[in-house]
Formats: C-alpha cells, sequence, structure tokens
C-alpha cells in the first residue's frame, strides 16, 4: 500500500473510474434480485439497459489509466514493462477466481462447516476479463509503439475480427445463447461445471471468445486516455479537447448503430457493436466530468474537485479495484454468519444471514409502506454503497491507496 504521487494522475479520470466502481457496486448488489427498477437489472438478451453500461465503463477506464502510467514504463528496461504487466495481469485474474472460492467454506445439510468443492468452480468472471484485457491490451499498445493510428486499427482489427468468427463459426443463428461460438469453445477447453449458469445453461458471459471485444475496448479507452494525456501535457485540456472527443464519440456511435443492424447490441456475447455503442457513451461521460473537473472549476476560480459527488467519486477512483473487492468479500463472508429462523414445512431448521435479515428487517418493510418493493431494493443497495463510500473516503483521507 502506498500513496500515489501527483504526477501522472489526472483527477478527472479518477472520478470517472470511481463514479464507474461505484455504480458497478450499486447494481450488484440490490436488496432483492427479485425486485429491480428496469434500468437497474441486464438486458436479457439482445438490446442495452443503464447497467449494460457500467462494466465496459470500466474497462474503457483501464485503459485511460494505461495512458497515464505506460509513459513511465517508456523509460524503464523493456523487461520491467513486462514483468509489471504479467503480474498485474495473472494477480488480479486469480484475484477474481479466489473471491468465487471465497470463503473456501460452506454450511453442509448437518449445520457443519466443511470444505467448499471446488470441482464447480467458476473459472473466469469480472475480474478475470479485466486481467486478461489488460494485460493484452497493454501488450499491443507496447508492441505497437504506442501510435495512437496503429491502436485504433488494432481495435478495429479485433472487433472485425470478432464479428466474422460469429459468423463463420456459429451456428444457425450465431448470436444466441447455443448458436454463439464462444459458448461450445468455453465448454470445450474450461468444461461445462466451470461456467456460469444463469441462463438455465452453461454459458459464460466473460467467456473467452468474448473477451477479444472487451481487449478493444480497454484499447479505445487508452486511445481516449491517451489524447486527454497529450493535452494536459501541452496544458491544453480546453474546449477543442473536448470538441474532438465528442466528434469520436458521435463517430463511434453511429457506427454502432449501423452495426447492431446485423450484429445487435449484446452485453452476454459482448458484440462488436456493443463495444462501440458503450465506448461511445463513455466518451460523452468524459467529457462531461473534464468539463465539470477540470474545465469549470478554472473558469469560476473554484477548487479542481468543487462537487461532492465528484469528490465521492474521487475516493472510489483511487482505490477501485480493492473497494470493488471488498465489495464482493464482504457479503460472501457474513453468509457465513447464521442463526435460526424458524422450522420449514418438514420441520427442517430455516436459517438466515445478516445481509437478508438487513433487506427483511429493515427494508422490504419501506418499500412495502411505499407501495414498491423496487423502491426499497434500491434504498438497500445505496445504503450498502454509502458503507463501502465511507471505507473509501477512510482510505483516501488516510493517504492509503491499494495497488495490484
Amino acid at each position: 500500500m502506498s500513496a500515489p504521487g501527483t504526477a501522472g494522475r489526472l483527477r478527472a479520470l479518477d472520478v470517472f473510474r470511481g463514479a464507474t466502481v461505484a455504480l458497478m457496486i450499486l447494481v450488484n448488489n440490490p436488496g432483492s434480485w427479485s425486485h429491480l427498477y428496469p434500468p437497474l437489472a441486464h438486458a436479457p438478451w439482445h438490446g442495452m439497459t443503464p447497467t449494460d453500461l457500467v462494466f465496459p465503463f470500466f474497462l474503457f477506464a483501464v485503459g485511460n489509466a494505461l495512458a497515464l502510467v505506460l509513459p513511465a514504463h517508456a523509460a524503464a528496461p523493456a523487461a520491467a514493462f513486462w514483468r509489471h504487466v504479467a503480474r498485474r495481469t495473472v494477480l488480479v485474474f486469480a484475484i477474481g477466481v479466489a473471491l468465487h472460492a471465497f470463503p473456501f467454506v460452506r454450511w453442509d445439510a448437518a449445520g457443519t462447516l466443511v470444505a467448499r468443492d471446488l470441482e464447480g468452480l467458476r473459472i473466469l468472471g469480472v475480474l478475470q476479463r479485466i486481467a486478461l484485457a489488460f494485460g493484452a491490451a497493454a501488450a499491443l499498445v507496447w508492441l505497437l509503439g504506442r501510435s495512437p493510428r496503429r491502436v485504433l486499427a488494432a481495435a478495429a482489427v479485433l472487433l472485425l475480427g470478432y464479428w466474422a468468427a460469429c459468423r463463420l463459426l456459429g451456428g444457425a443463428d450465431p448470436y444466441s445463447l447455443e448458436g454463439y461460438f464462444g459458448t461450445a469453445l468455453d465448454r470445450a477447453l474450461l468444461g461445462p461445471q466451470h461456467l456460469y449458469r444463469g441462463e438455465g445453461v452453461p454459458f459464460d458471459p466473460e467467456g473467452l471468445a468474448s473477451t477479444v471485444p472487451a481487449i478493444a475496448q480497454v484499447l479505445l479507452g487508452w486511445w481516449a486516455g491517451e489524447v486527454v494525456r497529450r493535452a494536459r501535457d501541452a496544458g491544453a485540456i480546453d474546449a477543442e479537447l473536448l470538441s474532438r472527443l465528442c466528434l469520436a464519440a458521435i463517430a463511434f456511435g453511429l457506427l454502432a448503430w449501423l452495426w447492431q443492424l446485423e450484429f445487435p447490441l449484446n452485453k452476454k456475447i459482448w458484440s462488436s457493436s456493443y463495444v462501440l455503442a458503450t465506448t461511445s457513451l463513455a466518451l460523452l461521460a468524459l467529457v462531461a466530468v473534464l468539463h465539470l473537473v477540470e474545465i469549470r472549476p478554472r473558469r469560476g476560480g473554484g477548487a479542481p474537485v468543487p462537487a461532492a459527488w465528484a469528490r465521492g467519486c474521487e475516493w472510489f477512483g483511487r482505490n477501485a479495484l480493492f473497494v470493488f473487492v471488498l465489495s464482493g468479500l464482504v457479503p460472501r463472508a457474513l453468509a457465513l454468519l447464521r442463526w435460526s429462523d424458524g422450522t420449514g414445512p418438514a420441520g427442517e431448521p430455516r436459517w438466515i444471514t445478516p445481509l437478508p435479515w438487513l433487506w427483511r428487517t429493515l427494508f422490504e418493510p419501506l418499500g412495502a409502506a411505499a407501495g414498491d418493493p423496487r423502491l426499497g431494493s434500491l434504498v438497500f443497495a445505496l445504503a450498502n454503497l454509502a458503507v463501502y463510500a465511507l471505507v473509501a473516503r477512510e482510505l483516501d483521507r488516510r493517504r492509503i491507496y491499494v495497488r495490484v
């Protein structure tokens, strides 16, 4: 743990990354998955909701951060860069797998804590995708000489190649759950028992094949971050920069609209049109943050981060990975604490754990009183987020920044 220096950092990118992490925690921790407002639920298959923007925005932010740290590596021996990338990729991937396995024990039917059976452990996931996409994107940017044009070309090749693979290797409906070629690939290479089962069949929304367009998403994030970094170094974070980014966002959005006519927007297979659409929106969000955090305060003579919301996002952004992992560890750890909640129909004991108890005791009645259980579920998620905001604030106050 260490306190980062100001060199190489840009507050707007910390705010953007932090807002994304905060949204990830919010949508991942509702009071009840049965009571969600439509914008807080993922699209069932094709299509896109606001929640479907969160993960690609984070990958875009990973690319932004890569643009800020690569110049420091450029002055060091190449071997040091490769060690850094390999170490970070392996470590983040391992943390993701460990998070799936945590807390490594479970309650059996006899009420005894026993070791978890890891034969069905899911291998891939959110952190694993972040690790693989970061590692591959960092390698490509380095090998392409940190050239924005070459990196954009590489992203285009990955998106077009993925589209071609879907068309040529897929079934009669190449964009369906069973027709998508990545489903068979993951089952063959990883085994059905190690895949996500939320779709009713072994299928991983963070699968190997769909990681290819996710790499392109990080490359596009690097391109945007590199444009901003060069502008910062030249003292030119201004209206002209924001105009250039807006034009790029419009171009990506138009391409996405055209492409989705054939290759639908789809988060679960991370379609190429989805990458372009979410990158377009991420660019617009980044423009808004740059204006509010970097440009507007200068015009008004205010502080660099004037608003409470921006400061809160900055707390999350400076410990993004740590706070996100913590938000996954805490519910799993608390689930080991349980107590009797009466008996079931056959006389078997019923157990309840802290978070479900909190939902049922405080937040479910709140939704019932308002006549909308979704409200109680949302307030639970917001209260949960507030707890992690306090943690992030305290870490920032103490200048503790956890780096992987």
